[in-house]
């Protein structure tokens, strides 16, 4: 009866026969190759039918063993497993093993750079609060976001040494960052440090990756976000700018101490200086003072009258030296003096010709009273005398 049949499947009917449908099944095939049926519905086969049934076979078995071929392209590695135990890892190019269900292979792109979110996902604005939250050391909360971008070094340690290597790299470096951050100042995090932090995180995943043996290899640690929670960010706002306001106070006080002090100590080296300089010129000045004072007197023991009168032109030429107003006497006996004033002499010799000088008179006034003798004009006339003497 055949599958079709309409009059398949009713009550007091059973099952089809299957000796009936093997037969149909071998005719089929007899018919492909070449053989005849059999007949009287009995099974059999003469020996073209079993040629037949020899190459069908061994088409099978060569396709079966053409599944075996595969193909590693490049920055892929091939792992064969025999019944599920690894065998070995083949390099990219044509390869072949035994086909399934014997031996089966899985390639690994080692070079693919693989991403694990740590405090959000897909987008920094879906937080995931309870990865990102994490307390520095100066018991302040951070929200952090950040990725973790990785390779395979080693595909053998990737497939049999991990359930799920995303989620063992995204613990990994939650504990890390949190242990960083832990042992960190919220400043350090939020501003100066964020490349110390993302780089020594980087360093202590791959140490903890390495000693678990998961056969990868982190490339990367980028910070994505880090600031104070939601919730705070207003006072921390306000905290942010008085620290500001507080830095750029020292600055402006530095900067003023810069400019005063280098100032206060140059005028006190300055006032130091010279008053080293004004102690010298005094000893220098009271030594010459006192060595000519003794030359003097040396020469004024030789040689008195000589001596007086030096000391005397001495002392009128360094008096008149000072003066701008000189009064000459023009005659001998006279009582004519010529009066030249110098100032004017000088201010005017660039201007045009300079005024002639004045003649004064002399002449003394008489006087009804004769002078009272002077004790020390006759002192002076009688040590003139005695000097004259020989």
């Amino acid at each position: 009866m055949a599958w079709n049949d309409p009059q398949w499947g009713k009550k007091n009917e059973g099952p089809p026969d299957l000796d009936e449908l093997w037969r149909r099944f071998t005719d089929k095939l007899k018919g492909l190759f070449g053989g005849k049926k059999t007949p009287g519905g009995a099974p059999g086969s003469n020996g073209l039918g079993a040629a037949g049934l020899g190459i069908v076979g061994a088409i099978i078995v060569a396709v079966w063993l053409a599944s075996g071929f595969y193909i590693v392209d490049a920055g892929e590695r091939g792992v064969v497993l025999r019944f599920g135990k690894y065998i070995e890892t083949t390099q990219p190019g044509p390869n072949w093993h035994l086909p399934w269900p014997i031996e089966s292979v899985q390639v690994v792109n080692i070079e693919q750079v693989r991403t694990v979110e740590i405090g959000y996902r897909n987008n920094v604005q879906t937080k995931m609060l309870k990865e990102s939250l994490m307390l520095t050391d100066d018991e302040n909360i951070v929200d952090i976001q950040f990725a973790v971008q990785y390779i395979l070094k080693n595909p053998e340690d990737y497939l049999f040494n991990n359930r799920s290597p995303d989620e063992a790299v995204r613990q990994v470096a939650e504990s890390v960052m949190s242990e960083i951050v832990g042992k960190s100042k919220m400043d350090y995090v939020l501003y100066e440090g964020r490349a110390d932090v993302a780089a020594n995180a980087a360093k202590q995943i791959q140490t903890v990756l390495d000693r678990y043996k998961t056969g990868i290899s982190i490339s990367q640690v980028t910070l994505q976000n880090a600031q104070p929670p939601q919730q705070v960010q207003g006072a921390f706002d306000d905290a942010v700018k008085a620290g500001q306001d507080r830095e750029r106070l020292k600055s402006e006080g530095q900067a003023y101490a810069n400019d005063v002090i280098p100032k206060a100590r140059g005028m006190a080296a300055r006032l130091s200086e010279e008053a080293a300089g004004y102690k010298q010129s005094v000893i220098a000045n009271a030594e010459g003072d006192a060595s000519r004072f003794k030359q003097i007197v040396e020469e004024y023991n030789k040689a008195p009258g000589v001596t007086r009168e030096r000391m005397y032109q001495d002392m009128m030429q360094q008096v008149l030296s000072n003066t701008t107003k000189v009064l000459v006497d023009s005659s001998k006996g006279g009582n004519n003096l010529l009066y030249l004033p110098l100032d004017k002499l000088m201010n005017m010799s660039g201007q045009g010709t300079p005024p002639p000088p004045v003649m004064l008179d002399a002449t003394p006034k008489p006087s009804t009273t004769p002078p009272a003798p002077d004790d020390r004009s006759r002192d002076t006339f009688r040590s003139r005398d005695r000097e004259d003497r020989p």
